[in-house]
């Protein structure tokens, strides 16, 4: 059954029925697009709502969430790992700086270098929103049971994998974990590494803190 919109092109440019697909085709669209709108308002909108006092937009998290997985990290550096403008980056670092989120502070080795630092309270925020997160969907997991999330889990890096290798847009660095990194990531070579990797001076502290 096709959606309502498409076109079926024939020689004039529109598909006939045979170029149609199937309708798992579209019953996997159809899936991916609900779980995608599932996913973005309980983690984006409402546990970051619920853990945080400030209003914080999704690429503001993903800036605090950044710092606080590297410290140390320079100011050009976050302007390049997420792939936005200088400007862009300075107008959402003065808001976290503003909320005590983060602090700048010149580095000792080089003062022509500003580090970015989380603070207290913003390394609180990312413990708390992971925290929360894995409260509410572990539990959808683990009623799925071992066998099926392991098998759910190949299918979905499979098929992200196959679309990731068609994909013409260059990325330097990739963000589409939102930082749930593992040293065999599959989307690396494609995508660019990962911004929100851990640098291995901060690998063991982000593990204790997710624990914590």
């Amino acid at each position: 059954m096709m959606p309502v919109g498409d076109g079926r092109m024939r020689s004039g440019g529109r598909l006939g029925d045979e170029d149609v697909p199937g309708d798992d085709f579209y019953r996997f669209l159809r899936s991916g697009h609900v779980l995608r709108s599932l996913l973005r308002e309980f983690l984006e909108e409402d546990f970051l709502r619920r853990v945080c006092r400030h209003r914080l937009t999704r690429s503001q998290f993903c800036f605090l969430k950044l710092i606080t997985t590297n410290s140390d990290l320079q100011v050009g550096e976050l302007a390049r790992c997420l792939g936005v403008s200088p400007a862009a980056s300075s107008k959402s670092l003065d808001k976290l700086e503003n909320l005590g989120l983060v602090s700048r502070e010149i580095s000792g080795h080089d003062r022509r270098a500003i580090l970015l630092k989380a603070s207290p309270e913003g390394e609180e925020l990312v413990r708390a929103y992971e925290r929360l997160k894995a409260a509410q969907l572990a539990p959808v997991i683990d009623s799925l049971g071992e066998e099926k999330t392991v098998q759910l889990c190949e299918l979905l890096e499979e098929v992200c994998g196959a679309i990731l290798e068609r994909s013409t847009v260059h990325r330097e660095s990739c963000l589409r974990c939102a930082g749930y990194y593992r040293p065999d990531c599959l989307f690396e070579r494609p995508q660019g590494q990962c911004a929100l990797r851990p640098r291995e001076r901060d690998e063991k502290k982000i593990s204790d803190q997710m624990e914590a």
